[in-house]
């Protein structure tokens, strides 16, 4: 493992200049740093020739891999014509395409997309779109939002806004507008299992706030199926289609947040199309351009779309952009993926990586004394842990979760904890000698940190 101490120019330059995100410096600057020089297939490379599996997907965006091959074409290729054209009033060729492609994924349902640049900004502008739509409607007073406790969406002050994330977001709080929070469906974990309980529980209390609320919300937004940032908490079977028959019935707008599951995440393109569910408003990122380049993209219906037609004088045109917005690079490789990984899908090769993953997990951690509990859902997964004594925890300066990650670099891995938790995301093409490289990375390192967390004083 790197040293901790700044040896190198670029490692001088980090630590004098840098400010790295969802990152406290001080622990960054205390522990050993990593600076990564290469990527091959589901690795990565670091400057003394050390090579870690990318068991976080590089925060869960790649698909195929770095340095794919018929990626790295596609993007020379488009490189060739012109790296960059703006969409405002302007069009390219590799855009019209991707949207095409993009409206596909609904059978045509969701014909129109809208580009922009990352997820956050993907959410921001189906609400403002919902928002828009019923002032453009008559009805202003649809202006509230519903959305599921533990929810992320994005750390823009809009998607604070209708997320339920405190460890995040709660210092802003005084700036944020209010949103509805209804309970997620509570899960309990026998054997990795998550067993749904409490569902309609859930579904009722959703339908109180609309059955009392309705005629001032504009849209229930919610993470179909896995709720990534939450710690990998899982909807049941059905659970989506429910919700999505609530905001029919009281004519309330459904986004859906697919930043984090689409694109094969969890096996097919979309986690809406597992329940034969179309929202109003189907939000994309991360795997869109399989961790190449920003790209996300935000589909709607017909109807929405033709609301804001008319004469500019009629202020009906929605005033919102991003100055990388469709980006001919990032679109040109998100076709490429797509062409791709539809033929992946179809073959049953993500369900067999899936099983394996879940087996592997199940067969490493089921028993383990300060594993508490686990979870797994396609190729996203999560293993929380405690002391063994149930009744007792850690100060959360121990940081289990955090050590565990820093010694999987010495096996092999890179990944990302929550908390007392890690988070496995890996790049949607692992192989199955990786999936067991994966897991058994993480149960060196927990065998390694944990039991001499044990000896530290508990509170």
């Amino acid at each position: 493992m790197p040293s901790a101490d700044p040896i190198t120019p670029i490692d001088a330059s980090d630590c004098k200049h840098a400010w790295h995100p969802f990152t406290q410096m001080q622990e960054y600057f205390s522990n050993p740093r990593l600076h990564l020089v290469k990527g091959e297939g589901s690795w990565l490379i670091d400057a003394e020739g050390n090579r870690y599996l990318d068991g976080n997907a590089s925060v869960w965006t790649n698909v195929h891999g770095h340095n794919d091959p018929d990626l790295n074409a596609a993007l020379k290729a488009q490189l060739e014509q012109v790296a960059h054209v703006t969409l405002l009033g302007l069009n390219h060729r590799v855009a019209s395409e991707l949207a095409e492609d993009l409206a596909s994924l609904t059978d045509g349902a969701l014909p129109r997309c809208f580009f922009t640049d990352n997820g956050s900004n993907a959410i921001e502008v189906a609400l403002k779109l919902s928002f828009q739509y019923w002032q453009l409607m008559g009805r202003e007073e649809k202006r509230g939002v519903i959305s599921m406790r533990g929810a992320y969406h994005g750390d823009t002050f809009g998607t604070m806004s209708v997320g339920d994330s405190s460890g995040f977001h709660q210092r802003f709080t005084p700036w944020l507008f209010h949103s509805k929070i209804f309970s997620a469906p509570s899960h309990v974990e026998c054997a990795g299992q998550v067993q749904a309980s409490e569902v309609q529980s859930s579904l009722q209390e959703l339908e109180k706030i609309l059955q009392n609320e309705s005629s001032r919300i504009a849209c229930l937004i919610l993470e179909p199926r896995v709720q990534g940032a939450a710690g990998m908490r899982q909807q049941p079977q059905g659970f989506l289609k429910s919700a999505a028959l609530l905001c029919q019935k009281y004519q309330v707008h459904l986004i859906l947040d697919e930043v984090f599951t689409g694109f094969g995440r969890l096996g097919s393109l979309t986690a809406a199309e597992q329940e034969g569910v179309v929202p109003d408003f189907l939000c994309l990122a991360k795997g869109l351009a399989a961790g190449y380049l920003p790209l996300a993209a935000t589909l709607t219906r017909e109807s929405i779309f033709s609301a804001f037609q008319g004469h500019f004088s009629e202020g009906k045109t929605f005033f919102h952009g991003h100055t990388f917005s469709g980006n001919p690079l990032a679109c040109a490789v998100a076709r490429a993926s797509l062409k791709k990984l539809r033929p992946m899908i179809q073959s049953g090769q993500l369900t067999e990586s899936a099983s394996l993953l879940g087996r592997e997990i199940s067969q490493n951690f089921a028993t383990h004394p300060q594993v508490c509990g686990y979870r797994q859902l396609g190729l996203t997964a999560a293993i929380d842990f405690s002391p063994a004594d149930r009744r007792r925890h850690w100060p959360v300066d121990l940081r289990a979760g955090y050590q565990v990650s820093l010694l999987a670099r010495k096996h092999g891995l890179i990944i990302r904890p929550l908390a007392d938790s890690i988070l496995f995301v890996p790049p949607i093409a692992i192989k199955p000698d990786e999936i067991r490289h994966l897991v058994k990375a993480v149960r060196l390192a927990v065998d390694e940190v944990l039991p001499k967390l044990e000896v530290h004083s508990l509170s």
